[in-house]
């Protein structure tokens, strides 16, 4: 019936017990099955083409000559896409494995075409996931840029509202850095600055903190859940660290060596209402500018720092 169908390729196999391995090597679109053979029923061979991944999907008619509805609920019920009595008419038959041919061609269309859609989302999602990271990120020090500190001290200042817990800014500022610039060049300036910043990142270490630059040669450093005696040790060891690289600076009036200058604030927002994102950051940047009216390469702690923030010698 088939053999003068010249596009449809036509295969056999008389070894039920191997016919899987077969199936899986021609890669069929339609199997025709009997019910009755040796070794084997047809039953447990539609069981074991729905049990292989390779072959789970590929439709399955029974040719029987078992005409029984019982026999064929049965087949039906196995997961079979069609059952023929046997012999049927040419036509009819070559109908039906054209048909199930084209909706099993279709399935793999689709699911080829749904894969395609799985993997574009996923890569989507990864550039999508990588401009996010490359929007929140210094261009030049590769740390966190302001939009990041933006987001990032909105976010600390609503959890501490919560479990009313203390925040801490330190505001850093690199002593007499237009001049280093304007006498050492730009190019060495932005070593200066990846220097820098490799100094305070490395006293850094929780991963709730954050260092940001906050723009040209001003960073910030935000401590979550901090008491303001830890923050001080920490923001001294920011200042050593930077000293230790010793690099020079003859134009400098605060130190032969790159120095920086820090200002600290601190508060409890879900504790004191008149607090704000704002003020926390105006009291560390006016903090650090008397660290700089002072003579520079030095900390100073808001005086607006209450309660737990105090350090303890001051309460």
């Amino acid at each position: 019936m088939l053999s003068q169908e010249n596009d449809i390729e036509f295969h056999f196999s008389t070894d039920p017990v191997n016919v899987v391995d077969k199936v899986i090597e021609v890669a069929p679109t339609v199997i025709l099955l009997d019910l009755v053979m040796p070794e084997m029923s047809g039953m447990s061979l539609v069981r074991l083409f729905h049990q292989n991944k390779s072959t789970a999907d590929i439709p399955i008619i029974v040719l029987s000559s078992i005409d029984e509805p019982v026999e064929k609920s049965a087949a039906f019920s196995a997961g079979v896409s069609d059952y023929i009595v046997k012999l049927p008419d040419q036509i009819e038959l070559i109908a039906r494995i054209r048909a199930h041919s084209r909706s099993y061609l279709n399935k793999l269309e689709r699911d080829a075409a749904f894969a395609e859609l799985v993997k574009l989302k996923a890569e989507l999602e990864e550039s999508n996931n990588a401009l996010q990271l490359l929007s929140s990120l210094d261009g030049l020090t590769s740390i966190a840029n302001r939009r990041r500190f933006d987001e990032f001290m909105l976010n600390e200042w609503k959890r501490a509202v919560r479990e009313n817990s203390t925040l801490v800014l330190i505001m850093i500022d690199i002593d007499y850095f237009k001049a280093y610039n304007d006498n050492y060049g730009h190019q060495k300036g932005d070593e200066t600055l990846k220097a820098v910043v490799s100094a305070l990142k490395a006293v850094i270490n929780r991963p709730a903190d954050l260092l940001a630059r906050y723009g040209g040669e001003e960073f910030v450093i935000v401590l979550p859940d901090t008491t303001i005696d830890g923050a001080l040790k920490l923001a001294n060891t920011l200042l050593d660290n930077v000293r230790a690289l010793k690099i020079p600076h003859a134009y400098s009036d605060a130190s032969p060596c790159v120095s920086i200058s820090a200002g600290i604030s601190c508060c409890e927002p879900g504790l004191y209402h008149d607090n704000s994102v704002e003020s926390l950051i105006e009291d560390a940047d006016k903090a650090m500018y008397e660290a700089k009216a002072n003579g520079r390469n030095q900390l100073v702690l808001s005086d607006a720092c209450m309660g737990r923030c105090k350090p303890e010698k001051q309460r």
